[in-house]
């Protein structure tokens, strides 16, 4: 049985430039517990548009959550969460950094930008599985999320 938050499926916005990484993030959330829409792209210019609905974005689902890689082509990931944390309408929206990073520096950048939270993906896909079904485990089983109001 899958369990949802607020009588929906949870809304996941996976910005990541790997498809290997995307291939196992999918596989991961597949066979989690709760049921869950998950929406990727491939950069920060994708990732703002979405957030934004724009151009082939104009109806994408506002997330609960963000999985954002830091080192991505023409917007890396520093640049798409110093923009979402200045934006009144999407600042509320967690943002789980989840990078091969784990660079001193990376981290105190992240989290002087408001990230959420920084993990550092492991390479070994059973321990990649177990940290998405972790993620999933707290950020959908204990914590409460924005229920998606846009004002700020």
């Amino acid at each position: 049985m899958k369990f949802t938050t607020f009588g929906r499926p949870i809304e996941i916005l996976l910005v990541e430039d790997s498809a290997t990484d995307v291939m196992l993030a999918e596989e991961a959330l597949e066979h989690g517990k709760v049921s869950n829409n998950l929406s990727v792209v491939k950069d920060g210019v994708e990732a703002m548009a979405f957030l934004r609905n724009e151009g082939p974005y104009a109806v994408s689902p506002r997330p609960d959550l963000m999985l954002l890689d830091l080192n991505m082509p023409r917007k890396d990931g520093r640049e798409v969460l110093a923009e979402v944390k200045a934006d009144d309408k999407l600042k509320q929206i967690p943002i789980i950094v989840l990078t091969t990073s784990k660079a001193e520096q990376d981290v105190l950048n992240a989290y002087g930008l408001h990230a959420n939270c920084y993990i550092s993906k492991p390479v070994d896909f059973d321990q990649f599985a177990a940290v998405i079904q972790a993620i999933e485990q707290f950020w959908f089983s204990i914590v409460i999320l924005p229920t998606g109001n846009n004002s700020g």
